[in-house]
C-alpha cells in the first residue's frame, strides 16, 4: 500500500513539474542614473505568451515608472528590454515580470520574476563654469570640475545635434586644493547651431550629461544710412551803394506869390498897350 502511495506522489510531482514553466529575469543590481537599464528574460513558456516588464520606484510606496510588453517567441531565445532611467533620482527601484493572462501560470520554484535595482545619481558632481549657451565661434568651450576627482582624469563624449559623436576621449584634470575637485577644460569644434550633449565618465563609470546650446550665427543687418549733402553756406557780401545826391524838388508857390506875379504881368501888358 505504501508503495502505491509513493508511486502516486511521484507521479503527481512529475505531472506538476511537467506543467510548470520557468521564467527568469536578470538585471544589473546597480546603474548610474541616465544610462539605460538592460534586463534579460528567459522562459520556456509556449510561444505567444505575453508578460509585462514593469519598472517601479521603491520608496515608501511603489510608484510605477514604465511598463513594456514582452511576448515569448517560437525559438524561446533570450530577449532583452531597455528601461529608461533618464532624469530619475538616485535610490531604490525594482523590476517585475507580470503575467497578462486571466489565469496565473504555474512557475517552477527556481523562477526569478522580480529584482531590486539601485540607481546611483552622480550628475550633481559636475560643475560647469563655461556658459551653457555659446556663440558658434568655431569651438565649444567646456570648462568645469568634478567633485573630489582630483587628478584622476575625465572622459568626455560630445554628441552633435544629429546624434553624431564629435569627440570621445580622456582629458586630464587638475586637482583643486580647496576641495579636491578635478578641474577640466576643453574646446571642441562644432558643426553649427543646435544642442550639444557632453557625456562625462570617470574610472567608476558614467557621471552625468550636460547639454550646451550653440546659437545660430548672427549676420549684422546692414541698414541704408541716408546720405544728406552738406549744405553749402553762402555768405552774401554786402555791397556799399553810393549815397545818391539829393534830388531838387520844386516847392509849390504860395497864393500871395502867385497873385503878385499875375498882377505884375497885367501891369506890364497895360504899359505895352499904352505905348502903342
Amino acid at each position: 500500500m505504501k508503495r502505491i502511495i509513493l508511486i502516486a506522489i511521484l507521479l503527481m510531482c512529475l505531472t506538476t513539474t511537467a506543467s510548470a514553466y520557468g521564467l527568469y529575469l536578470k538585471c544589473p543590481e546597480s546603474i548610474q542614473s541616465g544610462l539605460p537599464l538592460k534586463c534579460s528574460i528567459d522562459s520556456d513558456f509556449p510561444a505567444g505568451t505575453t508578460f509585462n516588464i514593469v519598472f517601479y520606484q521603491s520608496q515608501y510606496t511603489a510608484t510605477e515608472v514604465s511598463r513594456q510588453p514582452i511576448t515569448i517567441q517560437e525559438n524561446q531565445l533570450t530577449q532583452y528590454k531597455l528601461l529608461d532611467t533618464e532624469g530619475l533620482p538616485g535610490g531604490n527601484y525594482k523590476v517585475e515580470v507580470q503575467y497578462t493572462g486571466s489565469d496565473e501560470p504555474r512557475l517552477r520554484s527556481d523562477s526569478m520574476t522580480m529584482q531590486l535595482i539601485k540607481i546611483i545619481d552622480r550628475s550633481g558632481d559636475i560643475t560647469i563654469t563655461s556658459p551653457m549657451t555659446q556663440e558658434p565661434e568655431g569651438a565649444l568651450r567646456i570648462e568645469g570640475s568634478i567633485y573630489k576627482l582630483g587628478n584622476g582624469g575625465v572622459k568626455i563624449e560630445v554628441r552633435g545635434p544629429d546624434g553624431m559623436t564629435l569627440r570621445d576621449e580622456w582629458i586630464g584634470t587638475k586637482e583643486q586644493i580647496q576641495n579636491g575637485a578635478g578641474i577640466f577644460t576643453k574646446q571642441v569644434t562644432v558643426i553649427g547651431a543646435g544642442d550639444y550633449d557632453v557625456i562625462f565618465s570617470d574610472a567608476k563609470g558614467y557621471i552625468g550629461t550636460k547639454t550646451f546650446h550653440v546659437g545660430a550665427a548672427t549676420t549684422p543687418e546692414i541698414t541704408a544710412v541716408p546720405t544728406t549733402a552738406a549744405a553749402v553756406k553762402t555768405t552774401k557780401v554786402p555791397t556799399t551803394m553810393a549815397t545818391p545826391w539829393p534830388t531838387a524838388t520844386q516847392s509849390p508857390l504860395s497864393p500871395i506869390t502867385a497873385f503878385v506875379a499875375l498882377a505884375g504881368a497885367g501891369l506890364a501888358a497895360v504899359f505895352v498897350m499904352k505905348r502903342n
